[in-house]
């Protein structure tokens, strides 16, 4: 098992090597801070959303501002703390106007992404919004597979409504706690296969 230090430590250089990179300058130019991720570098759950949003950008974490919040309250709900998951988003600057990101920019960010995966090792990945989903499972509909997790090359992936979309529309809410209370079960089950 490697150490967290040492885990952390390989989040901190693939986080400065995005800056050396110069990965997407004009969304880093009109970004505040670059928005990494935050939680455990050994968490057996990584949240990924899409992009961060103005409060995001502003303290340079991931989920601050009220779908944030919404997340810590379902994280509660099945006796998580944000301290023991791991939450980034695909694009690690925020779009201007909290516009979608583009497809080049979440091209971009991509190996970055995949390499903070490789890092952490979750058991489980959490795709948060639409955005997310299609990097892992392209060709997929939210609207049909939300609450289903999926197998692809050896990583399970559950996919679910973003938190923001839920604050927006009371009928979504329900099912995205619905489907996030899955997530002890579905670690479990995943836990056994590996014994």
């Amino acid at each position: 098992m490697v150490l967290t230090a040492s885990k952390q430590s390989e989040l901190d250089k693939l986080k400065a090597s995005i800056v050396t990179d110069n990965i997407c300058p004009d969304l880093a130019k009109s970004a505040t801070n670059l928005v990494f991720g935050d939680g455990s570098p050994d968490a057996d759950i990584m949240f990924i959303g899409e992009a961060p949003g103005k409060n995001e950008d502003e303290q340079g974490l991931p989920f601050v501002g009220a779908a944030g919040q919404f997340l810590n309250d379902m994280l509660a709900g099945i006796n998580l703390k944000r301290a023991q998951v791991y939450i980034t988003n695909i694009v690690k600057y925020r779009p201007p106007n909290n516009r979608d990101p583009l497809p080049d920019e979440k091209l971009s960010f991509l190996p970055y992404l995949t390499r903070q995966l490789e890092i952490i090792k979750p058991l489980l990945v959490v795709t948060l919004g639409r955005h997310s989903m299609e990097c892992f499972l392209p060709g997929q509909q939210i609207s049909k597979i939300h609450g289903q997790p999926k197998r692809l090359q050896g990583q399970v992936y559950l996919p679910l409504f973003h938190p923001a979309a839920a604050l927006y529309n009371g009928g979504m809410r329900q099912t995205l706690i619905d489907d996030f209370n899955t997530i002890p079960e579905i670690l479990r089950l995943i836990r056994n296969e590996k014994r």
